[in-house]
């Protein structure tokens, strides 16, 4: 069933309850009163993931370095409100080494580990950011895995109870964070996968009664500790596709900002079986067989505004290029993205903050970076996400 042929009764009375469990509406009267001025339940977040926790082991993610306060600082000073935090799983687990998980495992949580995330989710609220936790690798599951799992989250139950264990343990440390200043992302572009533990195995769109019942579970594990939480769920076939069945929970949804790919990821490795031979991208025009324009970005995210008119809310989790994409297509492309997202009252959040899709330190070769405390800052981009605020 799509969004649009839900019945008006059942439609306004599941907006109503979703923009009282986002715990972000206020009263109900003007609850009501933005459902039908078209505006968006969730704020219009703006903002970076931070990639300190993304990989099961310390990773070079972030350029060699983790988040800093100076980097909050900064984003905050930029006029950036939003924060999203991808966690590997076994990042936090009390094993080693940490990329072949038993079944056992998955429950032994190492305390120390947790501090250090305590210590930045605090750091981040400090400085105006909202902050949404998002499980990248989950139990039983990841889009890019390569690494051992048990089990599979849409398959097998013991997955299942493994990941709301996760989020109900997530829910109670920060049960007395206040729902506007922290959010749950269940788990990181779901999609089905031949081979769990193969990273180019085939992928192909989850069934949307298998993703509400893995999204109702965690939903009800989270909200029983922290009653009104802002729940969000990636969109289906990796990130691109509103998932309608998903509506009844009164969780918001997330789309990405990589569409299409051929400009978002060229020549990216982990995306293209064989990436030299991609074709060189362009915005507008001809890539490949295949002319692009804006409109096409336009019925791209059609859906999500449409969901987005009704009720749900939409926020864009993840966006940007990859350094190859020669910078004035991507600023091109980029601009077409960001302008649809912020006309419709959708926020985003940048791949990362320093890194290869960043702003600071992103290592392309055709940037002439401005010195911003001893780093390399593409003013262009922060332009451009300015503009769009």
């Amino acid at each position: 069933m799509l969004a649009k042929d839900i019945d008006r009764r059942s439609f306004i009375k599941t907006s109503l309850a979703g923009a009282a469990a986002l715990g972000i509406a206020g009263k109900t009267a003007p609850a009501v009163k933005s459902l039908f001025n078209q505006t968006n339940a969730l704020p219009k977040w703006r903002g970076f993931n931070l990639l300190d926790y993304f990989s099961p082991v310390s990773s070079n993610r972030n350029n060699g370095a983790m988040t800093t306060e100076d980097d909050l600082k900064w984003m905050s000073g930029w006029g950036f409100d939003f924060v999203r935090i991808p966690m590997a799983y076994p990042r936090y687990l009390n094993i080693s080494p940490q990329v072949n998980i038993k079944p056992e495992d998955v429950y032994k949580i190492n305390e120390q580990a947790l501090e250090p995330i305590d210590k930045l989710v605090h750091l981040a609220n400090k400085h105006g950011m909202h902050v949404s936790l998002n499980l990248h690798r989950a139990p039983g599951y990841c889009v890019n895995s390569g690494f051992h799992e048990p089990f599979n989250l849409w398959k097998d139950q013991a997955a299942l109870d493994a990941f709301c264990f996760h989020w109900e343990m997530w829910a109670k440390r920060y049960k007395d964070i206040p729902n506007d200043k922290i959010s749950f992302d269940l788990v990181n572009e779901p999609g089905m996968r031949e081979d769990m533990n193969d990273q180019h195995s085939r992928r192909s769109t989850l069934p949307g009664e298998v993703y509400h019942k893995v999204a109702a579970a965690a939903t009800q594990a989270i909200r029983k500790v922290k009653p009104g939480a802002i729940v969000i769920a990636d969109g289906n076939n990796t990130g691109s596709s509103v998932t309608p069945e998903l509506i009844d929970l009164n969780i918001a949804q997330s789309c990405r900002g990589y569409y299409p790919g051929e400009v978002s990821h060229y020549k990216a490795p982990w995306a293209f079986k064989d990436p030299d031979k991609c074709p060189v991208p362009v915005w507008p025009g001809k890539i490949g067989n295949k002319e692009w324009s804006r409109k096409d970005l336009e019925a791209f995210y059609k859906p999500w505004i449409d969901i987005k008119n009704k009720g749900v809310g939409v926020h864009c989790g993840e966006a940007g290029c990859w350094i190859k994409t020669p910078h004035e297509v991507f600023l091109s492309w980029f601009g077409d993205v960001l302008g649809i997202l912020s006309e419709n009252g959708i926020g985003y959040a940048l791949w990362n903050f320093r890194g290869d899709f960043g702003i600071l330190d992103s290592n392309r070769e055709d940037v002439a970076y401005e010195d911003w405390h001893g780093h390399k800052l593409d003013r262009k981009l922060l332009n451009l996400l300015q503009k769009n605020s």
